[in-house]
């Protein structure tokens, strides 16, 4: 549902990470070879999370957001 927010841009983009590469890769799977075959996501959508199995990448990654996206308060 996030991810479709932020596609849609009812919602600012924030960091989503998935921990754990075995449990999300079927999922992540499907979205390459069904979603993007057919036209329903883009390829650039699978940028807007990380899949990892290392904390030390997530916090890099989550690091790295932020230096980039300025995040304010919505109210």
């Amino acid at each position: 549902e996030a991810l479709t927010l932020m596609q849609t841009g009812k919602i600012d983009r924030f960091p989503i990470v998935l921990i754990g590469t075995k449990f999300w890769g079927g999922l992540v799977d499907w979205m390459r070879e069904t979603m993007i075959a057919e036209g329903t996501i883009h390829e650039r959508d699978m940028e807007l999370f990380l899949v990892t199995d290392d904390p030390a990448e997530a916090i890099e990654y989550l690091r790295d957001f932020y230096k980039v996206h300025k995040i304010a308060p919505n109210f």
